[in-house]
C-alpha cells in the first residue's frame, strides 16, 4: 500500500514536470515570437513610402488612344491605261486644286481616249466660232439700237441747220444715185431672172433705194419734218432693235456659260464630254494638299485602277479617339486636350474637341462615342496614321484637397486611404470626386491638410475583415 501510494506521488510529479515544462516552452516560443513581430513591424516601416495631403489645383481629364489623320485624304487611281509620259509632282510637294501631277502618253492610249483627244479640238474650234459669231452679233444690235435711238430722238427734234442741210445734200446725191440706177435696170426688168447683166443692175438699184430711203430718214429726223407715222415707225424699230438686242446678249452670255450654268451650247456640251474623256488620261489634284505617297515613274505601264498618288490636307490634323460610354457626358466641343505621340516623346501638343459623335457604337458589348480632337499648332513631326495618346480636359479645379491615386485602396466595397496617426497606421474612408492621372479630388473623409499618407500599405493590413472606423494597426517604430 505504501508503495502504491509512493509510486502515485511519482507521477504526479512526473505529470507535474511535464506541464511545468510545456508552460516553459510556451512562453519561451511567445517571447520569441514577440520579439520577432516587433522587430519586423519596426523594419516595415522604415520601408513605408508615404505623401502627404495638401490642398492644390486639379485638372481632370479623360484618356483614350486614337490615330492621326488628316482634315482630307484621297488615294488617286489611273482612269486608263497607258505608258506614263511624265510626272510632276513627288512624295512632299503641295499641290494646287486641279493641278496636273502625272499623264500618260497620247500615242499609248485606247482608241477611244485618242478620239476623244480630237474631239476635243474640234468641239474647241467649234466653241471659239461660236463666241466669235455671238460677239459679233452682240456688236451689231448695239449699234443697231443706238441707230434706232438716234433717228427717233432726230424725228422728234429739229437738229441744228448744218445737220440739216448736210442731211438734204445727202439725201440730193441719193436721189441721184437712185435715178441712176433706175433709169439703167428698167431696160433690162423684163429680161430673164437668170440674166447676169440684170441680176447687177437690180442688185444696185436695191442698195441705191436702201441709201435713199436712210438719207431721207436721217433728213426728216434732222428737219423735224415727220409725221406721227414716221414717228410711230421709229418707236417700233426701237422695240425691235432692243428685243434683238437681248437675244444677241443671251446667245454670248450662253457661249460663255456667264449667266445661268444649266444653259449649255451644243459646242460646249461637246467640248465638256470630250474634256471628262481626256481627262482619264490624267491624274489631277482633286483638292489642294501635299503629296504623301507617289508610285509612277515616267516609262512606267499602268492600269486602270492602279494607285498614283496618295494627297492628304495636312492644313488640319484630326484624332480620333473612342470615349466609353460612362465618361461621354462629361465631353463638350471647345474642350482643351493634351496629345502626346510615342514618336515624339519630347513634345506634348495642344488640341482642342471638334466634334462629339451623337450616337455610340457597341464593341465587344461595349459602348463608345467617337470624339475628333483637332491639333492646334501641328509641325513636321506629326504624320497622317500616327499613335496618339489624347486626354481630354473636362474639369479644372481651384484649391481643393487632394490625395494621390497611388494611396487609394479598396476596403469591403469602400474606397480608404491609410494614414500614418501616432504610429499607427489608420484606414480611413473618404469619397472622391474629380481625378487626373496622378491626383483625385477628396469630398469627404476624415482627411486634414498636412496628413501623412501611406502609399504601400503592408499585405497583412488587408486581412482584417471588420470595416475600417477609425482603429489602428500598430506599426514599430512609430512616435
Amino acid at each position: 500500500m505504501a508503495e502504491t501510494f509512493s509510486n502515485r506521488v511519482s507521477t504526479f510529479i512526473r505529470k507535474r514536470w511535464l506541464v511545468l515544462t510545456a508552460v516553459v516552452i510556451l512562453l519561451v516560443g511567445a517571447f520569441y515570437l514577440f520579439n520577432s513581430l516587433s522587430a519586423g513591424r519596426a523594419a516595415s516601416i522604415e520601408d513605408l513610402q508615404t505623401a502627404t495631403v495638401e490642398r492644390g489645383n486639379l485638372t481632370a481629364t479623360i484618356g483614350a488612344t486614337g490615330t492621326v489623320r488628316a482634315q482630307q485624304s484621297a488615294v488617286l487611281t489611273w482612269g486608263t491605261s497607258g505608258q506614263l509620259e511624265s510626272v510632276h509632282a513627288a512624295v512632299g510637294d503641295g499641290v494646287d486644286e486641279d493641278q496636273v501631277l502625272a499623264n500618260l502618253a497620247l500615242s499609248s492610249l485606247p482608241q477611244n481616249i485618242i478620239a476623244a483627244h480630237i474631239d476635243f479640238q474640234n468641239a474647241q474650234n467649234a466653241l471659239d466660232l461660236e463666241l466669235a459669231e455671238t460677239a459679233k452679233a452682240l456688236a451689231e444690235a448695239q449699234v443697231a439700237l443706238e441707230d434706232a435711238e438716234t433717228y427717233l430722238y432726230n424725228l422728234a427734234h429739229a437738229g441744228r441747220q448744218v445737220d440739216i442741210d448736210q442731211a438734204y445734200a445727202n439725201l440730193v446725191l441719193a436721189r441721184d444715185r437712185l435715178d441712176k440706177a433706175r433709169d439703167a435696170y428698167e431696160p433690162y426688168a423684163n429680161k430673164p431672172e437668170d440674166n447676169l447683166q440684170r441680176a447687177n443692175l437690180l442688185l444696185r438699184f436695191t442698195e441705191a433705194q436702201q441709201q435713199y430711203d436712210a438719207a431721207l430718214r436721217t433728213y426728216n429726223g434732222h428737219a423735224g419734218t415727220a409725221n406721227s407715222s414716221d414717228i410711230a415707225v421709229a418707236e417700233g424699230q426701237v422695240l425691235l432693235a432692243q428685243g434683238q438686242l437681248m437675244v444677241a446678249q443671251r446667245n454670248y452670255d450662253f457661249a460663255l456659260q456667264a449667266v445661268d450654268p444649266d444653259f449649255t451650247s451644243p459646242a460646249e456640251a461637246r467640248l465638256a464630254a470630250a474634256q471628262a474623256t481626256l481627262d482619264l488620261a490624267a491624274i489631277k489634284a482633286p483638292f489642294a494638299g501635299v503629296i504623301t505617297d507617289a508610285f509612277p515613274n515616267p516609262g512606267d505601264l499602268v492600269k486602270a485602277g492602279e494607285v498614283a498618288f496618295q494627297l492628304d490636307d495636312l492644313s488640319r490634323m484630326l484624332v480620333d479617339v473612342e470615349v466609353s460610354e460612362v465618361d461621354i457626358n462629361r465631353v463638350q466641343v471647345g474642350q482643351q486636350a493634351i496629345i502626346t505621340f510615342d514618336a515624339v516623346p519630347e513634345r506634348e501638343y495642344l488640341g482642342v474637341v471638334t466634334g462629339v459623335a451623337a450616337a455610340g457604337s457597341v464593341q465587344s458589348g461595349v459602348v463608345n462615342f467617337r470624339i475628333t480632337v483637332e491639333l492646334n499648332a501641328p509641325d513636321e513631326l506629326v504624320r497622317p496614321a500616327m499613335t496618339a495618346g489624347v486626354n481630354i480636359v473636362v474639369t479644372e479645379l481651384q484649391d481643393v484637397l487632394l490625395v494621390p491615386n497611388r494611396a487609394v485602396r479598396v476596403l469591403e466595397g469602400q474606397r480608404v486611404v491609410y494614414v500614418l496617426r501616432n504610429g499607427s497606421l489608420v484606414p480611413v474612408e473618404i469619397t472622391l470626386g474629380a481625378s487626373s492621372e496622378t491626383n483625385s479630388e477628396v469630398l469627404s473623409g476624415d482627411l486634414q491638410e498636412g496628413d501623412t499618407l501611406v502609399l504601400n500599405p503592408p499585405a497583412n493590413v488587408f486581412d482584417f475583415s471588420s470595416p475600417p472606423s477609425g482603429r489602428g494597426f500598430l506599426m514599430g517604430g512609430g512616435n
